[in-house]
């Protein structure tokens, strides 16, 4: 069957004229989504995932123009997005579209959510904390004639009770429509898929379309000294370090040793040797210090000649950054302007970070599913070989990252564990949806009982 056959005669010019072929996500993607049934894709990072969701809505939406909001998109990242919203521009330029998007996040005005409310966009961008919230405000009335919603990066949420808040707010939504949402789940490759594909559908009947092929990795561990038992005192580039990892401020007196002035070096050094980094930290008061660190380094090296960078090389990125804060640093590593970011997972999900050709993993990233999503951030592009490296920073670090890194390459993914009972999670729908309006308790009991009981 013709991949493209679903679509009018404009997208299928549009797409041909653009793309060399549509992706394995696509080709199976779809005809399953052309069914109007629940779907979930679950495809590797650069699979082309998110458009296969996108452009059948798109060009379903543009065959009926009007109707207010019908196409609610969702994800667990706000800067996510943002880039989503910004990728979205091509299709719909070229298309001659004139179909409306929004984005309502924590980092959107009083004053552009209440134009949201006014004049609803037809695609509406979100997160899971903001359409809880919509679904108790006013906001609430312009999601009455959603038709479709994609939940995108499944993964990221459906093992944590963010995922079971996401899902009872799922129900609330379809239980204002006339007739309930088709959803397009969008995940990386997870396991068990079934599993994950009921908490997409509320186990209703969901097609699922497994596209998850094993990426080619070029990934190691890198040890920069010769014996972790016998690590060099602390030099004046590096201050002390707590068992946690987190640096303690200058003039701390301490006789601690530490592995951070063999880290700083290495790590430059790979910078040098790379057009684009991102250096992955596990937390956000540790990627502060370490661009500040590789900077120090880097402007120590000019001034004594031995490069002729910029001095500045690396920049943080996390959460805590204001909106356009991040879109600066985002842009300047897209350009080229900065070879390096040094994030938490503020960076993990499916953010187009441009030509990216190695990601850093300082400390183990803990999991093989969180090691997978960070280094496929490099070489982003389908059937691109992604290239990592991980620092261990002590001993039962190493054996951790030797493990993880060992998984990674076999394709050895966790199994996810959907939260069972997650009594406050319910406890907060509750509230939410009696604070709204009255409801009979036997309906309430309908309406979450089987979010509360399968997760």
């Amino acid at each position: 069957m013709d991949p493209l056959a679903p679509f009018s005669a404009k997208t299928r010019a549009w797409f041909e004229a653009a793309f060399a072929g549509p992706t394995p996500a696509q080709t199976a993607g779809w005809p399953a989504i052309a069914t109007g049934e629940h779907v979930l894709i679950q495809a590797p990072t650069g699979s082309g995932k998110t458009l296969a969701a996108f452009l059948y809505g798109i060009d379903r939406l543009d065959s009926t123009p009007g109707g207010g909001l019908r196409l609610l998109y969702v994800s667990p990242l706000k800067a996510l997005n943002y880039d989503v919203e910004r990728n979205l521009r091509g299709p719909l330029a070229g298309l001659r579209s004139e179909l409306r998007v929004g984005v309502r996040t924590g980092d959107t005005t009083p004053k552009e959510r209440r134009e949201l409310v006014k004049e609803p966009p037809d695609i509406l961008i979100t997160t899971p904390e903001s359409l809880f919230l919509m679904l108790t405000s006013q906001a609430r009335e312009t999601l009455r004639s959603i038709e479709t919603v994609i939940v995108d990066e499944v993964h990221a949420v459906a093992g944590t009770k963010r995922g079971a808040h996401l899902a009872l707010s799922l129900e609330r939504l379809d239980a204002l429509l006339e007739r309930p949402a088709q959803r397009i789940g969008l995940s990386a490759t997870q396991r068990p898929l079934a599993e994950i594909g009921r908490f997409v559908s509320g186990d209703r009947p969901i097609r699922l379309v497994d596209a998850g092929t094993r990426k080619d990795l070029d990934l190691e561990v890198v040890v920069p000294v010769e014996d972790l038992r016998e690590l060099g005192a602390t030099s004046e580039l590096s201050q002390p370090v707590m068992p946690d990892g987190v640096e303690m401020a200058p003039g701390y007196e301490s006789t601690a040793r530490s592995i951070w002035p063999s880290i700083y070096p290495a790590l430059l050094e790979l910078v040098r040797g790379h057009r684009s980094t991102i250096v992955f930290v596990n937390n956000r008061r540790l990627a502060e210090r370490l661009a500040v660190r590789l900077n120090e380094l880097a402007q120590a090296d000019a001034e004594g000649g031995v490069a002729h960078e910029p001095r500045e090389v690396a920049r943080a990125h996390h959460g805590s950054l204001a909106r356009e804060q991040r879109v600066i640093i985002e842009e300047d590593l897209k350009a080229g302007r900065i070879p390096c970011l040094v994030a938490t997972s503020s960076l993990e999900l499916g953010i187009d970070m441009g030509a990216v050709d190695l990601v850093v993993q300082v400390e183990s990233p803990k999991s093989v599913a969180r090691g997978l999503q960070r280094v496929g951030r490099a070489g982003h592009e389908l059937g691109s070989t992604s290239k990592g490296r991980i620092f261990p920073k002590f001993r039962a670090d190493l054996l951790e990252s030797a493990v993880v890194a060992r998984a990674m390459r076999g394709g050895e993914i966790e199994e996810t564990k959907i939260p069972r009972n997650p009594l406050d999670v319910l406890a907060q729908q509750i509230v939410a949806i009696v604070a709204d309006d009255e409801i009979e308790v036997d309906e309430l009991h309908r309406l979450v009982r089987d979010r509360s009981a399968k997760g």
